[in-house]
């Protein structure tokens, strides 16, 4: 997760906002110190904490590409990708555009898990979290489409791309889970970054 969490909303970051200054968006210097500290921001709070015991493997791992990259890489693009087609679609389209985004994806895992012979079965208390976390992403979602509609595009993906310093946060609060100090400095770092892209002057 230290490596797919961040590399996969860097890249989910990078795609959108460089799509827009190409398009002619130009953010303010301070705005632009912002997106950057929202890059770091993303990195450092998806740090996890490694056991003791793990700490000579990692130092062995330092000369190769971390496991999972690669995949997180396509992944970051793809979410990148994704985040741009939204914010390209025309206002009049309203909410049409994640329906179909949906459609196409429950169509897609659907015919995978029948391919594979797995069973869509879920237990009911399963199935409830399920429905829960689908809502919430869903809402996640068509508040971002609204938001690229009213604001920049350039803005918008940073801000909308700290989800992992709330996750974080609600980590500590709700589980109990002890922050690392990189991730204290990465929230920080969210929280200047956030001040900075709306233009509050520090």
């Amino acid at each position: 997760m230290a490596v797919v969490a961040p590399t996969t909303a860097v890249c989910a970051v990078a795609i959108p906002v460089t799509a827009a200054m190409l398009l002619g968006e130009r953010p303010s210097a301070g705005q632009m110190v912002g997106i950057a500290l929202a890059i770091v921001a993303i990195v450092l709070v998806s740090q996890q904490r490694s056991p003791a015991g793990e700490a000579g493997h990692h130092t062995l791992a330092l000369h190769r590409l971390p496991p999972g990259l690669g995949l997180a890489l396509l992944s970051g693009v793809a979410i990148g990708f994704f985040f741009l087609a939204l914010a390209r679609t025309a206002s009049t389209a309203g909410l049409w555009p994640l329906l179909a985004a949906r459609f196409v994806s429950v169509g897609f895992f659907g015919v995978a898990a029948v391919a594979s012979g797995r069973s869509l079965r879920m237990a009911a208390p399963v199935a409830a979290i399920v429905i829960a976390a689908g809502i919430v992403d869903m809402l996640a979602n068509a508040l971002y489409l609204v938001a690229t509609r009213y604001g920049p595009l350039s803005l918008v993906v940073p801000l909308s791309s700290l989800y992992p310093a709330s996750t974080v946060v609600l980590a500590r609060v709700v589980l109990g889970e002890r922050l690392s100090a990189w991730q204290g400095v990465g929230i920080a770092c969210a929280l200047v970054a956030v001040l900075l892209i709306v233009g509050v002057e520090l």
